[in-house]
């Protein structure tokens, strides 16, 4: 503990608490902070239980971070938050990864009126970044809803969610989180605090889910003033 005070890197107490429409729950986490300006490491993440919050911070002055979150006893694994962030978002941090499943197996089936026989289906329902416009040095949302169904019974599919950042046509940042997912739809969220410096302008973000050899992707944006 004292190791880590001198550090300046604490583990997070658990907490319950809501952001917007999701309701998450914080896991302790531990950072670990590379030296190199485009390195990305995965780290296992133990999970209490479905809409937890997950994943790492991503610290801007080594330029990327790995993360190791500790849970309670019996908790699923899943991969922490990996990635970084270059040129106009250099000096930015991502936060933690969070989700929320909205629909059932079941519900989402009935929805897209879904056929086992059709084998995995895989659709991005919303993107959107909250808030729209912000400024340098504040903190925006990268939020997206997908389902996904064609597990086997009592199964789950590993999913890869990814979301590209960029600006000016150019990748500024690529957050990757790797999750298992039964079948379902759910919402997920990482926000990400832009850096002080945070060039002005319209920054794109391309969300994409993959599962196996299907993948769905959803444009969106968000404006720096």
């Amino acid at each position: 503990m004292r190791l880590f005070r001198f550090l300046g890197i604490l583990p997070y107490n658990e907490n319950l608490y809501t952001g917007g429409d999701m309701h998450r729950k914080v896991i302790s986490v531990c950072v670990i902070i590379t030296f190199m300006t485009v390195l990305a490491g995965c780290a296992s993440v133990p999970e209490e239980h479905k809409g937890a919050a997950t994943g790492a911070g991503i610290g801007a002055a080594a330029g990327a971070v790995a993360g190791a979150l500790s849970g309670s006893e019996g908790a699923k694994t899943e991969m922490a938050v990996v990635g970084g962030f270059l040129g106009a978002l250099a000096g930015g941090v991502i936060g933690h990864y969070a989700y929320d499943k909205k629909n059932t197996g079941d519900e989402t089936s009935k929805k897209y009126k879904y056929q086992s026989s059709k084998g995995i289906f895989i659709r991005i329902e919303t993107a959107a970044t909250v808030p729209a416009k912000v400024k340098a040095g504040e903190t925006v949302e990268l939020r997206m809803t997908y389902a996904v169904l064609g597990a086997k019974p009592n199964k789950e599919l590993l999913i890869t969610e990814t979301r590209e950042i960029r600006y000016g046509g150019e990748i500024f940042g690529k957050p990757i989180v790797h999750v298992n997912r039964e079948d379902g739809t759910f919402s997920s969220s990482i926000p990400v605090t832009l850096p002080p410096d945070a060039k002005k302008g319209k920054y794109t973000v391309m969300v994409t889910v993959k599962v196996q050899n299907k993948s769905a992707s959803k444009e969106t944006a968000f404006f720096v003033n």
